[in-house]
């Protein structure tokens, strides 16, 4: 049914969640693992801590690429970073699901509720407000709840 399959990747358990999803539904697809760097939020960090990130988000797509594999699943990785001050992940997500073209974007949210959500956002809310294809939401475990 999908062909190629975006799953976003962002290190924390909601994530992985949806990549386990994505490996179950996608076995006849390719899936394109995105993990992405806000290059405008880690400007005013050391130097060495944007290396750091850098190189545990690459971290986390070569563990990824193996547990696709694994799985019988084909599978492509990419280190995506924000353009400028005003770019988002959810839009950066948006241009690689245009780019490849996605037929299905799988990723993890929180659901936070109340003032968490309002002080952190949510990306997975504002890609799903622009996509153009359709797109699975995961959460983390079955026993997390939202934050109120």
């Amino acid at each position: 049914m999908y062909r190629t399959i975006l799953v976003a990747l962002d290190g924390s358990e909601c994530s992985q969640h949806a990549l386990d999803e994505a490996i179950r539904i996608g076995t006849r697809a390719r899936l394109h693992v995105v993990s992405v760097i806000d290059v405008a939020a880690l400007s005013s960090y050391p130097a060495q801590y944007r290396v750091n990130v850098r190189e545990e988000a690459g971290h986390a797509l070569d563990i990824a690429y193996a547990r696709v594999l694994e799985a019988g699943v084909a599978c492509e990785t990419e280190l995506a970073e924000t353009r400028n001050v005003t770019d988002t992940i959810a839009k950066c997500l948006q241009r690689r699901a245009a780019h490849l073209p996605a037929d299905l974007v799988v990723m993890g949210t929180h659901g936070r509720t109340g003032m968490r959500r309002l002080a952190l956002g949510s990306v997975a809310e504002a890609f799903v407000r622009r996509s153009t294809c359709p797109v699975l939401l995961t959460r983390g475990s079955k026993n997390a709840t939202p934050d109120a």
